[in-house]
């Protein structure tokens, strides 16, 4: 049994899309709330109104953001998935350049091209991340001695004494 088995694609895609805008709103909460409090006219009770109000004027926005990123990285991955035939780090990090080069393509080619470069290498990173923890801690659980697995082989032990 896995631990962690993702959705199939279709409903990837709207699950994704829904932990993008959750993502996104609880930051941008956290981050409006600090900029509302911090540029308010002086007054604790002024501060918090300014804060309470920066957070419900830009924190769904900031959410929606988000969710259109992960909708939009989630579907590329799927339709990489069905064309590839399989699921590997490559997909993500394609994924991740396209959608960069296709959210900022009302910029300019020039704009497109550095969103895409950026959005692959982060990509790349996140993914070579998670391969270099993945083999670490795979590492723990190597036998000491790969001829000896099983630890009935060692024989009588000798007294600590």
């Amino acid at each position: 049994m896995e631990e962690y088995a993702r959705e199939p694609c279709p409903w990837r895609i709207v699950d994704d899309c829904g932990g993008a805008f959750t993502m996104g709103s609880i930051g941008g909460a956290v981050f409006q709330s600090i900029k509302g409090f911090r540029n308010a006219p002086s007054g604790f009770n002024r501060r918090m109104a300014s804060s309470l109000t920066a957070i419900k004027a830009r924190a769904p926005i900031i959410g929606g953001n988000f969710a259109v990123w992960g909708g939009m990285f989630s579907t590329i991955d799927c339709t990489l998935v069905q064309i590839r035939k399989k699921e590997d780090p490559w997909n993500s990090i394609i994924s991740g350049a396209a959608t960069g080069g296709i959210l900022a393509a009302r910029n300019g080619l020039l704009a497109m091209g550095g969103s895409a470069v950026i959005g692959g290498v982060l990509l790349a990173m996140i993914e070579g991340i998670g391969i270099l923890i993945t083999r670490f801690s795979a590492e723990q659980f190597k036998p000491i001695n790969p001829q000896m697995e099983d630890p009935s082989q060692l024989g009588p032990q000798p007294n600590a004494l």
